[in-house]
């Protein structure tokens, strides 16, 4: 890299680091300012407050806004080189523009890359601290499935309970059954079965009654106790852990998805959407940062203040193109994938565009 390469990409990543901090400032004043009154009403010790929730958030806060202030660190230090007509001296020099870009995309793809590592890896190992906090001080996160829960937990197998204990992790009049076909083949039922707590796909039957069905034949065995593992299944399957996915790094995310559809849960799209969240957002830096460079490497009058104004503008209207998207996506009017990504393939348009231009 030449001399102007790393000076940009010191300014780059120097300007957007300086936004960022500015930015958590803010974001954790507002947030004491709205929780305060329920970090006193539930006296939560203020080393968990700030180490368990604020120094926790951080992350998940920088990378909720990364695309957004990426842009807007890419206007405000861009715009103020044209102004002192450095950029048009880097030009005069015999640099094209596209070589001119260079440093951007450099930046861009590490800040992307960062982004990648933040909310694939980092972020939902932080998230378990975090929202355990936030479970026990500030919200409950979660709540009961309600009455009559039924789950598939395998192409031919089915679970149901009556009501389930969140507390002590057991439910109440169980019953699992196995078909072939459309034929029943086998059927559990019992008072009550437990969850164990050293193994996640481990349950305790009590009082139980089984029936082996064959045909015309049928062979029923009785029992007080049986510890065995039922595949595909886990206490949490019974309640509801609100946004749970937070907690899922990239590959758990997938594997979770995959079980879903094999039980045939409720709001796997809702998953879905959130994979490939993952996947597009470090993305959409990369062309927010190209939007950024040909709206404001030329000198306009009004100056940085236009710049920004414009940059702000096509900034958020992508994140609420980005929001709609999602909602078109949980709720099956596009697929997921295509929600996730449909802003980026808009946006790539849009910057062509304007990449089109800047030179001239």
């Amino acid at each position: 890299m030449k001399k102007i390469d790393i000076y940009i990409l010191k300014k780059f990543i120097g300007t957007f680091f300086f936004a960022v901090s500015l930015l958590m400032v803010i974001v954790i004043v507002f947030d004491l300012s709205e929780n305060i009154d329920a970090f006193l009403k539930h006296d939560a010790p203020w080393q968990k407050v700030v180490v368990n929730y604020y120094l926790t958030s951080i992350p998940y806060y920088i990378n909720q806004f990364i695309h957004l202030f990426v842009f807007i660190s890419v206007i405000f230090f861009t715009s103020k080189m044209a102004n002192h007509t450095e950029v048009v001296a880097v030009l005069s020099s015999g640099v094209s523009f596209w070589r001119f870009l260079y440093p951007y995309i450099v930046g861009a793809v590490l800040l992307a890359l960062m982004s990648l590592y933040l909310g694939n890896i980092l972020i939902p190992n932080m998230n378990e601290i975090r929202r355990e906090f936030k479970d026990e001080y500030i919200e409950h996160l979660v709540k009961s499935s309600g009455r009559n829960i039924h789950i598939q937990t395998d192409k031919n197998e089915y679970v149901y309970v009556e009501t389930y204990n969140m507390k002590k992790d057991l439910g109440y009049k169980f019953a699992i059954e196995r078909y072939s076909g459309n034929e029943l083949v086998y059927k559990m039922s019992s008072d009550v079965i437990y969850h164990d707590s050293l193994d996640d796909h481990g349950w305790r039957i009590d009082n139980y009654t089984e029936r082996y069905i064959n045909g015309d034949r049928e062979s029923i065995v009785n029992g007080r106790r049986l510890d065995t593992v039922i595949p595909n299944l886990v206490g949490s399957d019974f309640y509801n852990l609100k946004e749970d996915f937070e907690e899922m790094t990239f590959f758990e995310l997938r594997d979770h998805i995959e079980g879903m559809k094999l039980r045939g849960a409720e709001g796997v799209r809702r998953y879905e959407v959130e994979m490939h969240q993952r996947m597009a957002q470090p993305a959409a830096i990369l062309i927010l940062t190209l939007i950024g460079v040909a709206l404001s490497s030329r000198k306009i009058r009004g100056g940085m203040g236009m710049h920004l104004g414009l940059g702000i503008t096509i900034a958020f209207s992508y994140i609420l193109f980005a929001k709609i998207a999602m909602a078109f996506g949980v709720n099956g009017v596009v697929s997921p994938a295509l929600a996730a990504w449909i802003p980026n393939i808009l946006y790539c348009a849009v910057t062509a565009f304007f990449l089109a231009k800047a030179p001239k």
